[in-house]
């Protein structure tokens, strides 16, 4: 028998249909009950399109400073991704670097 692994997500919207609240546990996260964030990022590959699809939400309280911050992690931890899916480390650093400098200008701590 295969292991099967769930993700769940629980979007609480307001009257205008804003995300007030995110919600999201994992079977296989290691942890017990529904955990909030203020936002996410979900890609997925169509492979019958030969597209990606993207699920972008996050929360009417969540700071401008909190934001560039998500984005710049967001950009090195996809440099992460792609090396270890690719095993291509030149193309992964060009990410990095691209990342760092756009933090810099967004004035985020890169250093985190």
């Amino acid at each position: 028998m295969k292991n099967k692994s769930e993700i769940n997500f629980k979007v609480t919207l307001d009257e205008n249909h804003i995300p007030e609240k995110i919600e999201w546990d994992a079977t296989d996260a290691g942890i017990e009950g529904l955990k909030e964030a203020k936002a996410m990022i979900i890609s997925l590959w169509d492979a019958t399109e030969n597209n990606t699809l993207r699920f972008d939400l996050w929360t009417k309280d969540m700071m401008l400073s909190e934001m560039k911050h998500f984005f710049f992690q967001s950009l090195i931890t996809m440099s992460d991704t792609y090396e270890r899916a690719t095993n291509d480390s030149e193309i992964a650093n060009e990410m990095r670097e691209f990342g760092k400098m756009i933090g810099e200008k967004m004035l985020v701590n890169t250093n985190k």
